[in-house]
Parts: C-alpha cells; sequence; structure tokens
C-alpha cells in the first residue's frame, strides 16, 4: 500500500535567515535545578540525615560496627525527646535507641571510642591545637567578638537625621530591648554565612554516645555583620502569613527572541512576506503593508525576502532527504516536501518512529518542522498544515474520515473558490464532501472535484521527485594484475572513451578527474589532473593522463582503474564565429592545460586590472582564461551613471606609465640625497647596492582613499621615474609632500622596475 508523508516548514525564511544571522534567533531554553528533588534524593539515600562528620556531635552512620552489624542497619523507631529529632542519625531511630542497642551487645562486640565519632576520642591529640579555617568554631579557640555592620535600611539613623531625637519615638531601641530580642529568638533557618542554623538550638547536647561527654558552645548564628531586625524580618515569617509552598518551575525565563520579518515590494508597495512566531503573537501577518507595522511595532526586525534563496535551500533540503529517508522526495511548495514511504518505513523504525527522528534532526538544525503520514498526496499535506498535532499518523484507508473535520481550506483550493464555499455555508471538507459531484463541478469547475478525489484516492496524483545528482565514474577490474606502463596506458584509453560518452549523455565537462589505481595490497594511488574550461575531449583528457602515468607505482600489481569527475560544469554546444574569414581563433586552453598540471595552478595566473588609485591596489589575479571584461557590473535601469555617455577610463591608461614590473610591497631605501620638495633623489641605496640618478621624471602625486582607511585622509604619496647611470630605471615615491608633516614622515621607497 502506497504511504506519502508530507513534511511542513511552517516557518522555513525565518528559520533561514537565523541561521544566517544567529543573533536574531532566540536564546535556548534552561531547565530549572530541582534542588528540593536532589536533596530528597540525597537524604534518602542517606537514611535522612546529613553527615558531617567533622563537626557531628552523635554517632556516624557509616562506623564500621554499623555496617557489620545487619541488625543495627535496619531502622529503628522513636524520636529523641530532648532534641526534637536533631540528633536523629537515620531515618526513625534516635540517641536512645542507638544507646539501647549498644547495651544489648556483648562487651567484646561494643564498638570502641574512636569509631562513635571524632569527639569521642578517649585521649586528646598530642600536638597542640591550632586555631582553623572557620573562625576556631571546630578547634575550640575562643571567636573573635564581632560588630554587627548596619546598613541603609536595616536600622540605620540617616546621615541627615538629628541625634537629639527624643527617646521612644520613631525606630529606636534600647540595647536592653535588642539583647532581650536576642535571647528570645527562636532558632531559624537562614542560608547565609556563619554556621548552620541546626546548631542554635542544640548549644548544649551532649558530644557523644557517651552520656558524660560534653562539647563546647556552638558560635550564635547571626554573627555575619548583618543587624538581627533586618535577618529576622527576611527570614522569620510569622506562620499565618507563610506562603504555601510552589513548586519549582519547569523553565528558567529567558529574554524572547525579538519579532522578525520579511519583505518583499509588490508595484510601489512594501508588504510583509514572512513572519516569525514572536511577530505573528503581536498581530502581524504576511501580506501587512511595512508602514502599517512599523507604526504599530517600532522595534520589529525587518530583513529582504530571498524567494530564489529559500527555493534553493529546499532543493538541498529534498536532495538530503533523498539520500537519506526515501528515494523519492518531491517538493510540494515553497514550504512543504512530500516523501514517499512505501517500502522504506520499516528500515527507519516504523513510521511513527522515522517521522520523530525527522522532526528531531530538523529542530537540531533550527528549523521547525510539522510531518503527516497519509494514503495520498493530498491527505497528508492537509494534516501537516491544518491537524493539531506536530506529528500525525492516518491509519490506511480513513482517510476521508479522518479529514471530514478539517477545513475546506485543506483541500489546496484557491482562493476564491473558498471565498465562494464560505458564502455557502461551506467550511469544513466534510461539508464539501456530501455534497453531490455534480452541481459541486458546474458551480465550481474541475479544480475543486479533482482535489477531493486527489485527497480521497480515487484519482492519482503522481509526484515529481527531485535527482540528486551523481557522480560520474568508470571502473575496470582485472583478473591478472597490471605491473607495466603499456597495459595501464592501454586501459587509461579505454576508461576515458567511456567516460567522455557519459560526459556527453549528461551534458557535462570535466574540470577535474581523479585516476585512482588500486594495487593488489589494498594501496590506493589517486592522481589528480584539472582543465582550464569544462571538457569532454578524449584525445586532450588521454594525452593529460598519460603524462602521470610515470608516476604510478604498481608495487606487486594494479587490479582496478577508476577514473572519478570529482568536479564537472554545463557544457552546451559552442557558437562559431560570425566571421569564417579571419579563421578560427587559437584554443589556448589545452596549453594552459599542459602548463598548470605541471607546475601547478598557482604559479600560472594573469593580471587583472581593479580600479584603485593606490598602485599596489590596481591589480589582481586571475585565472588565465577568465574574461577580462568580467568585473563590469550592470546598471540598473534607474541609475543615473547611465547618463553618462563617455567610455571609462582603462586603469592603466597610457598618461599614467606603470613599471614592467610591480613590487608586492613597497621596499624601502637608505642614503637618499634628494633635493626638497619637487626634486628627485640624487643617490640612493637598495638591497645593498647603491644607485647614482642622472635623470628623472616627475612628482606623480597620489593620495590616499580616505574612503577605505581613516589613517590615509592626509596621506601623499610623490612618485619619480629615475635612471642611473647604468642605464637601470626605477619607480620610486617618498612619503609626504615636504611641507605637512601630517603627510608622510618623508621616507623612500622603491615600487617597481621598469625593462
Amino acid at each position: 500500500m502506497k504511504r506519502v508523508a508530507s513534511l511542513y516548514l511552517p516557518d522555513w525564511s525565518i528559520d533561514r535567515l537565523r541561521r544566517a544571522e544567529p543573533a536574531l534567533a532566540p536564546r535556548p531554553e534552561r531547565v530549572a535545578l530541582d534542588l528540593a528533588a536532589l536533596k530528597a534524593a540525597g537524604d534518602a539515600e542517606r537514611g535522612g540525615k546529613q553527615c558531617d562528620a567533622p563537626r557531628n556531635t552523635g554517632w556516624r552512620p557509616g562506623a564500621r560496627w554499623a555496617r557489620d552489624d545487619a541488625a543495627v542497619a535496619s531502622p529503628l523507631t522513636g524520636v529523641d525527646d530532648t532534641t526534637g529529632g536533631a540528633n536523629t542519625c537515620r531515618a526513625g531511630e534516635s540517641r536512645a535507641d542507638v544507646a539501647r542497642h549498644i547495651a544489648a551487645l556483648p562487651a567484646h562486640q561494643r564498638p570502641p571510642m574512636r569509631e562513635m565519632g571524632r569527639r569521642s576520642e578517649a585521649a586528646e591529640h598530642p600536638y597542640k591545637r591550632l586555631p582553623g579555617d572557620d573562625g576556631g568554631k571546630a578547634s575550640g579557640w575562643p571567636e573573635p567578638a564581632m560588630v554587627a555592620v548596619r546598613t541603609h535600611g536595616e536600622g540605620v539613623r540617616r546621615s541627615g537625621e538629628r541625634r537629639d531625637r527624643p527617646r521612644g519615638t520613631g525606630d529606636d531601641r534600647a540595647p536592653a530591648s535588642g539583647l532581650a530580642a536576642w535571647q528570645a529568638m527562636p532558632s531559624i533557618r537562614y542560608p547565609g554565612d556563619g554556621p548552620h542554623p541546626d546548631k542554635h538550638a542544640a548549644r548544649q547536647r551532649p558530644g557523644s554516645n557517651d552520656a558524660g561527654a560534653t562539647v563546647k558552645d556552638v558560635a550564635a548564628f547571626f554573627d555575619t555583620g548583618r543587624s538581627t531586625a533586618a535577618a529576622v524580618s527576611r527570614v522569620c515569617t510569622p506562620a499565618s502569613a507563610a506562603p504555601a509552598p510552589s513548586p519549582a518551575p519547569a523553565f528558567v525565563a529567558h529574554d524572547p527572541a525579538p519579532p522578525l520579518v520579511t519583505v518583499r515590494k509588490t508595484g510601489s508597495r512594501i508588504e510583509i512576506a514572512a513572519v516569525s512566531a514572536a511577530a505573528r503573537a503581536l498581530g502581524i501577518e504576511p501580506g501587512t503593508a511595512l508602514t502599517q507595522v512599523r507604526a504599530a511595532t517600532p522595534d520589529v526586525v525587518v530583513r529582504d525576502a530571498d524567494d530564489a534563496g529559500d527555493a534553493r535551500d529546499l532543493h538541498r533540503l529534498a536532495v538530503a532527504l533523498a539520500r537519506r529517508w526515501s528515494p523519492t522526495v518531491a517538493v510540494a511548495d515553497a514550504q512543504s516536501l512530500f516523501l514517499d514511504l512505501s517500502g522504506v518505513a520499516h528500515l527507519h523504525g516504523g513510521e511513527a518512529r522515522m517521522a520523530r527522528r525527522i522532526v528531531r534532526l530538523l529542530a537540531r538544525l533550527g528549523i521547525g518542522a510539522r510531518i503527516a503520514i497519509a494514503d495520498t498526496p493530498g491527505a497528508a499535506w492537509a494534516c501537516a498544515h491544518h491537524a493539531a498535532d506536530r506529528i500525525t499518523i492516518l491509519p490506511p484507508g480513513e482517510t476521508l474520515d479522518a479529514l471530514a473535520p478539517l477545513p475546506a481550506a485543506a483541500l489546496r483550493i484557491d482562493d476564491h473558490a473558498l471565498e465562494l464555499l464560505r458564502r455557502l455555508g461551506i467550511d469544513t471538507v466534510g461539508q464539501l464532501a456530501a455534497l453531490p459531484r455534480a452541481p459541486l463541478a458546474r458551480r465550481f469547475g474541475r479544480a475543486v472535484p479533482l482535489r477531493l478525489d486527489q485527497a480521497g484516492g480515487r484519482v492519482a496524483e503522481p509526484l515529481d521527485p527531485v535527482t540528486p545528482p551523481v557522480a560520474i565514474m568508470v571502473e575496470q577490474r582485472f583478473a591478472e594484475p597490471l605491473l607495466t606502463a603499456d597495459p595501464i596506458a592501454h586501459w587509461i584509453a579505454q576508461l576515458v572513451a567511456r567516460l567522455a560518452q557519459e560526459l556527453a549523455a549528461g551534458g557535462r565537462g570535466a574540470r577535474v578527474l581523479l585516476l585512482a589505481a588500486t594495487r593488489i595490497d589494498t594501496v590506493m594511488q589517486v592522481i589528480r589532473v584539472g582543465f582550464a574550461r569544462p571538457t569532454r575531449a578524449p584525445a586532450h583528457m588521454l594525452r593529460l593522463l598519460l603524462r602521470q602515468v610515470e608516476r604510478i607505482d604498481p608495487g606487486f600489481g594494479i587490479e582496478a582503474l577508476a577514473l572519478h569527475v570529482h568536479r564537472a560544469d554545463p557544457l552546451d554546444a559552442e557558437t562559431l564565429d560570425t566571421d569564417l574569414a579571419d579563421g578560427e581563433r587559437p584554443d589556448l586552453a589545452p596549453l594552459v592545460d599542459a602548463i598548470v598540471n605541471r607546475i601547478g595552478t598557482r604559479r600560472l595566473w594573469r593580471a587583472r586590472a581593479v580600479e584603485s588609485d593606490v598602485p599596489e591596489r590596481s591589480v589582481g589575479g586571475a585565472a588565465v582564461l577568465d574574461a577580462h571584461d568580467g568585473d563590469t557590473q550592470a546598471l540598473r535601469r534607474d541609475d543615473v551613471r547611465r547618463l553618462d555617455l563617455r567610455g571609462s577610463d582603462h586603469p592603466w591608461h597610457p598618461r599614467w606609465p606603470r613599471p614592467t614590473r610591480l613590487l608586492r610591497r613597497p621596499e624601502p631605501v637608505d642614503n637618499v640625497m634628494a633635493e626638497l620638495p619637487d626634486h628627485w633623489p640624487r643617490r640612493f641605496t637598495w638591497r645593498g647596492i647603491t644607485h647614482r640618478i642622472v635623470r628623472g621624471d616627475g612628482p606623480e602625486r597620489i593620495t590616499g582613499e580616505w574612503w577605505r582607511r581613516v589613517a590615509e585622509r592626509e596621506s601623499v604619496r610623490d612618485y619619480f621615474q629615475v635612471e642611473d647611470d647604468e642605464g637601470r630605471r626605477f619607480w620610486l615615491f617618498r612619503r609626504g609632500d615636504a611641507q605637512r608633516s601630517i603627510t608622510g614622515d618623508l621616507s623612500w621607497y622603491v615600487h617597481g622596475t621598469f625593462g
């Protein structure tokens, strides 16, 4: 049974633009860390008690005797009434339960004191104790007194207030009342500095399982430099006013993407072509005038629509899908593709899994997609565009029943017919399918019944699949390996003749050929041959390949030869010259190919004139056979430069002679003797040789191109053509006009030599 998938890309233009400009894409949503769930999982794993062995004054749950005894490892019941359960070390286990179980053990099985806790050791450490990093809390050293630092808003008197205010007014508090409030403060939980708040309630609890052991007082909680009133107001909330715990948010709030639209010009009107999700939420729809959108939403981001680029990239996506998912992929419209899944869905885990994988793959690339699978292309297109779910799969044989609740626009009917159907009260596909066919065809023509029959499967709708480009390649394998050059050359000629036929059948011309020779020891040797122009002439290709045969090492023998077209360009019939009396123009392509394949592409080039006043910028490199007028740009019809009927001057005009050899960059010269400001030098030293000038010409003043760089606004060069006493001619220049220091530093350079 035939199954077709419709891939709908609703924001194809916007997604392409965001891939080109990542700054326009929305930020990825980050999942918030559920610290409460993480803490609960950690408490459950540790048995409900946080183990702080360095400062713990109770039993360590990881002691050896607790791990070895199965009876003790089981949870006990009971709560320590003296501390309100603060001393419980495991879920449901109190200090009294542990003490009773230890007393029930035989004397030889009771744990030693060093395993009951660090503060339970019988003897002190022999070395002198030093204050720890925590301010002496763990080591027993006295803690330094800290003065509460009060800031504005936490009970601090303003600098402008008078000090002679009467007592009992405003927010003044007596020291005695503050001390009383401190002593009456309950144990609170505050995620600030200082010891843990649970320690505040356990100031006098024993330090080990031994009832006679004692520990030093735990430091007060609010010794962090904050005022008591401000901390209590932030942390201690009355029970009646305490808000109910709210669940953790699923996502962290982030800045939304800016509204983005693309526009195209229709006559004298600039209208919206495509909108992003943020722009659509603001009420912007395609077809709206840009002036209206800017008046309502000034911060909208506007980009030009690229319909040709969208179609080109959509075709590339279709080719990629044809190579990876289905051999038959067709372009339905500017935002949709059809995939024929008949016989290929099981190769990807079924239709549902295949659809999910395609949608996730495009999502990773930043492309939003919707996909629907049905028996017909029309039904798949309708569900992909108008169904509620992102992935829709219609069961086989239930096409019309599934399309009945969809709007009539799902049948790909034109706007005029949709407007007429809307006036008649027909809004859904089910209502349209219930109408008799004869009156429907007489009223709307053949288009509406045809779309209905194509969606239902009564009329076939063939697909026009895209054809992925196939690399042209010819290969020959041998029963006996080739060992000498003559049989290798013979079979290369056979492969070239077959390759020329393949190129002619495809209307292509080879630009780069690869000759692959595979030896019997699985070693492959590749020889590359390039052409200046597309060609499929067998004699020319064979001549260049045979010159490279000597580079092939047959080794123990060559078992396969293959010719691959690495690069090919279209090659159509060429037009002959109109004047046959002048004869045929010489073709330099064979000569260029022979030279390039011997010395390399970068060593053979042609000088190209570039429009620039600076000499080193007026020359560029180009391929040997490229046209000379390739840089001329076509002017628009309304360009004012069309009014200038004069011919443009060549950048290398005879009025401004240039040297035969122009250096890549000017080279400085030394020991220059010249009369300023307008005389050429009488002597200079270049590359260690001193030249005495007998005649010269100049200066030719060239200013900098101020529109390129700020540093060239005031720069000046004075060029001179000079000749030394041995007849050698040079092209020199001086930086600066010798009058203003801002124009240059008066240094001299050689820029070229004449023939």
